[in-house]
């Protein structure tokens, strides 16, 4: 970890202060577990220790933004368990990601196209079938607080707007990039139940293993764990044999890093990921794969195919080590 000097910190909100009564907005009426506020996240803060956050499943919040005519860093609702949401004002809105159930007032809709919502009116996803986190988008954005630049909601480092929870009441903001589009529906393919397959680049610590672990990472099936969360990807599966034992000074982290603690059980990090961390890290998740692994669910199969070739840091070749 490296320090650098700064003028002053940012100042954070404090949660503490009285929150403004809002007449208008949507009023979160039940949520399940990990119901988030996220935007395209925060970067650049990592010198001073704060991660990006941002959506998991960036793929399928953008598109949702882009049904209802957002701009990309426009603020969705991200959820993992489904929720009901009662709406004060009329509002254009779009539910992408997770395969799920959609209705408004009892009236079933369809993901991955543009509907109404009228004031008065509830909206219901229920919790995903296939997939695991859903997007809601409406026209204008979420206009949640923003806390370094940004509304998402950072689970490990606790910045910005709490967990959606009961009794939430979240504004509609007023900017977009333009009218809707006028699409009825995105030919987008839903996420798979089956085996998940994604590529992962060698290194940068894959000389901290034995020659057969890589080996392994690329042909084994690995399970998605349910300690998994927005944090990373927890796997069970054959363990990762260390070639050298000891611990790395702790040094910066990626998403989709494929970082193998003690145990040799790989943790790919997703959007919540800590800055920096200590154990070695096998392999990157290409970031265009990141999608798929944030909508595996507990108990479902992964691969990683290997994309690339090995980068090689050099520990193996240095004498005493």
């Amino acid at each position: 970890m490296r320090f650098e000097a700064v003028a002053s910190l940012p100042e954070v909100p404090d949660r503490s202060a009285p929150v403004p009564v809002v007449e208008h907005g949507i009023e979160v009426i039940r949520c399940g577990p990990s119901g988030t506020v996220q935007d395209t996240g925060r970067p650049g803060w990592a010198s001073l220790g704060v991660g990006t956050s941002g959506a998991a499943d960036a793929a399928s919040a953008a598109l949702a933004n882009r049904l209802v005519g957002n701009a990309r860093e426009a603020a969705v609702v991200e959820l993992s368990f489904g929720a009901t949401l009662a709406f004060r004002e009329t509002a254009r809105v779009a539910v992408t990601g997770a395969l799920c159930a959609v209705s408004r007032d009892g009236r079933g809709e369809g993901m991955n196209a543009p509907f109404t919502v009228r004031a008065g009116q509830q909206l219901v996803v229920g919790p995903a079938s296939v997939g695991l986190r859903a997007y809601v988008a409406v026209r204008g954005g979420i206009a949640v607080e923003a806390t370094l630049g940004s509304r998402s909601t950072d689970v490990l480092s606790g910045l910005g707007p709490p967990p959606l929870a009961a009794g939430a009441v979240l504004p509609i903001g007023g900017a977009h990039s333009g009218p809707p589009p006028s699409v009825e529906v995105a030919p987008v393919p839903a996420p798979s139940a089956d085996e998940l397959v994604v590529r992962v680049v060698p290194g940068p610590r894959d000389d901290w293993f034995t020659e057969d672990a890589l080996t392994t990472l690329i042909t084994a099936s690995y399970t998605v764990t349910a300690d998994s969360n927005r944090v990373g990807v927890r796997l069970d599966g054959p363990a990762l044999a260390r070639a050298r034992d000891g611990e790395l000074p702790s040094e910066g982290m990626v998403t989709g890093s494929v970082q193998v603690p003690s145990g040799g059980k790989p943790i790919v990090f997703l959007a919540d990921h800590p800055v920096t961390g200590g154990y070695p890290v096998i392999g990157v998740v290409v970031e265009a794969d990141l999608p798929v692994l944030a909508q595996a669910r507990p108990g479902q199969a992964v691969r990683f195919r290997r994309c690339g070739t090995p980068r090689r840091s050099g520990a193996r070749s240095r004498p005493g080590t």
